[in-house]
């Protein structure tokens, strides 16, 4: 997942606007840029492991209704051949 892109310059600018010197807002800046780049490792991990989370919930579902069907087969099946064996 790619990172949010921004103009640094034009951040650190306006930051200097509002009055904040300049060795400061280049300091924002960074640290802005850190956090950024150490959240988005964190967000991917979170997605995969909810992705295989679903993932693992969706095959459960599944498998239990399969076997479920089976089971309604077979006694159907057993049913329909004792209806007409006798």
């Amino acid at each position: 997942m790619p990172g949010l892109v921004f103009d640094t310059h034009k951040f650190i600018r306006r930051l200097r606007e509002s009055g904040i010197e300049e060795k400061h807002a280049e300091a924002i800046v960074e640290a802005f840029q850190a956090a950024q780049s150490e959240m988005q490792p964190v967000t991917r991990d979170y997605f995969d492991v909810k992705l295989k989370s679903e993932i693992e919930s969706a095959k459960s579902d599944l498998i239990k209704w399969v076997a479920g069907l089976l089971i309604a087969q077979a006694a159907l099946v057993a049913a329909l051949l004792k209806l007409f064996t006798h």
